[in-house]
């Protein structure tokens, strides 16, 4: 059943027996729970604190040493769901950028998959400052990544310098 059939059958039902097939909606599924209480209640800055908590979590759990990346972008990919707040999201992305960098530094060399998936998300960030026209706003953060990043292999360091070059001094 495709998106027009099942507008045509949902037209069909009166106002009371939709409020009842949302609230079953609402206790059968977390995603659709999610997405109700963020029409109801469209909270920004606490949608954005709570995946802000979500990446520092998949990067420094409160038990153990686990990364846990897929749970960090899965974080930014809801937020930008939600909202359509390109300055958060971009704070949201050079967050989960700035955690990857402090734990490198924190814990030593990694690997490949991982600076690959920080270097991703730091490039697409900037893309996404650059089109918002926030450049100047998060200019000190973007720069201050890169100095971080001196001296960690695997070409961390030359992919994020790579990308601030790009974005901040080509123009």
């Amino acid at each position: 059943m495709g998106i027009g059939a099942v507008k045509k059958e949902l037209a069909r039902l009166d106002k009371e027996e939709l409020i009842k097939l949302l609230a079953e909606l609402y206790g059968k599924d977390k995603a659709t729970r999610e997405f109700l209480d963020f029409s109801v209640n469209p909270d920004e800055k606490a949608l954005h604190m709570k995946c802000r908590d979500k990446i520092l979590y998949a990067f420094f759990p409160k038990r153990g040493y686990r990364l846990r990346l897929a749970e960090g972008k899965k974080a930014i990919a809801d937020f930008k769901k939600y909202s359509s707040n390109g300055e958060l999201l971009a704070d949201l992305m050079l967050w989960y950028v700035e955690n990857g960098v402090k734990y490198t530094n924190e814990y030593g060399d990694i690997d490949m998959p991982f600076y690959n998936s920080v270097a991703s998300v730091y490039d697409n960030a900037l893309e996404l400052i650059k089109q918002e026209h926030l450049l100047t706003k998060f200019a000190e953060r973007a720069e201050q990544m890169v100095n971080e990043t001196r001296g960690i292999g695997w070409g961390f360091h030359d992919d994020l310098a790579g990308s601030y070059m790009r974005t901040y001094l080509v123009e």
